[in-house]
C-alpha cells in the first residue's frame, strides 16, 4: 500500500470522513451473482467495492467423522490469487488464506448453514461438502464478502445423486438442503476510530479488526485480529451494528436467489 493513499486516509480520518464520503458504518456497493461456475454444484461471486471474490462448492461421497458417524463433514479453503494483489504470491496456503477459510468456516458451521443430516447415506458413506474461496482481487474486507459468496454458493446448490457407485451430477438434481442464512460484519478499529467495510488503504493502517457473524437471532462466530485493543463498549456497539446490517446483507442473498 502506497504510502501517500495511507496519508489521504489518515486526513479524512482527522476530519471525520472516509473515501466516497461514506459513513462509518456503510457498506460499499454489493452484488452478488449466483451460478458463475456452471460444472460447481453452486457457486457465487461477491463484488463489494474493488475487492472481487468468487466461491464453488463440490460435493463428493466419503466416510463420516468418528464422532459423527451419521452426519456429512464441511470442509472450506480459501486460496489468495497472485492476480488479486501484488502481495499474493503462488504456494502453500499464508496464514491470511488460513486465517480466512477458517473464520469463513466457523460461521457457516455455527450458524449450521447446511443440514449435515441429510448428508448421510449410509453406514459409513456420507456427502462431503467443499467450499473454496478464491480472491479476485483485493480492496479490503476479505471476510464478508467471501461469507456472503460461501452463503450463497450453499445455498443455490445442486445435490448429486448416488446410483450404485457413480456420482450423478447432471439432469434434474435437488437442492443441497440448508437450514439458515449468515453473514458477517466486519470493522476495523484505527485512530480510535471503529468503521465498519474497511478497504484496503484503511486496512493498512487498522490497529484491531473484528469479524461478527451472526444470523436473524444471535451471534454465531467472532474473530478478533491484530494486536490492537477494543474495549466491552465498543464491542457492544459492533454487535449492534452487525445485527442491523445483517437484515441487509440476508436480504441481498435472499435476492441473488431470487426469492
Amino acid at each position: 500500500m502506497r504510502e501517500e493513499n495511507r496519508e489521504y486516509v489518515l486526513e479524512l480520518l482527522g476530519k471525520g470522513s472516509r473515501e466516497q464520503e461514506r459513513g462509518q458504518f456503510d457498506y460499499r456497493e454489493i452484488k452478488i451473482k449466483k451460478g458463475v461456475i456452471p460444472h460447481a454444484e453452486g457457486s457465487a461471486q461477491v463484488d463489494l467495492g474493488s475487492t472481487k471474490v468468487l466461491v464453488g462448492v463440490k460435493l463428493a461421497v466419503g466416510t463420516p467423522m468418528q464422532d459423527k458417524p451419521n452426519e456429512g463433514a464441511l470442509a472450506t479453503a480459501a486460496e489468495l490469487l497472485p492476480l488479486a494483489s501484488p502481495e499474493y504470491e503462488m504456494g502453500p496456503p499464508s496464514p491470511e488464506a488460513i486465517e480466512l477459510a477458517r473464520v469463513v468456516d466457523r460461521g457457516i458451521r455455527a450458524a449450521e448453514v447446511v443440514d449435515m443430516d441429510a448428508l448421510f447415506i449410509e453406514k459409513d458413506k456420507v456427502w462431503n461438502v467443499y467450499t473454496d474461496i478464491y480472491i479476485l482481487n483485493y480492496d479490503g474486507n476479505l471476510f464478508d464478502a467471501s461469507t456472503l459468496a460461501a452463503t450463497t454458493a450453499l445455498l443455490s446448490a445442486r445435490m448429486p445423486r448416488l446410483e450404485g457407485e457413480e456420482v450423478i451430477r447432471e439432469g434434474a438434481l435437488g437442492k443441497l438442503k440448508t437450514k439458515n442464512i449468515v453473514s458477517s460484519c466486519t470493522f476495523a478499529k484505527l485512530k480510535g476510530r471503529i468503521l465498519l467495510d474497511s478497504n484496503a488503504a484503511e486496512e493498512s493502517i487498522m490497529d484491531a479488526r473484528v469479524t461478527i457473524a451472526n444470523d436473524e437471532r444471535v451471534v454465531r462466530a467472532m474473530q478478533k485480529g491484530l494486536s490492537g485493543s477494543v474495549s466491552f463498549k465498543e464491542l457492544e456497539q459492533m454487535e449492534d451494528v452487525a445485527f442491523e446490517k445483517s437484515k441487509e446483507l440476508r436480504n441481498r442473498i435472499s435476492k441473488a436467489l431470487g426469492e
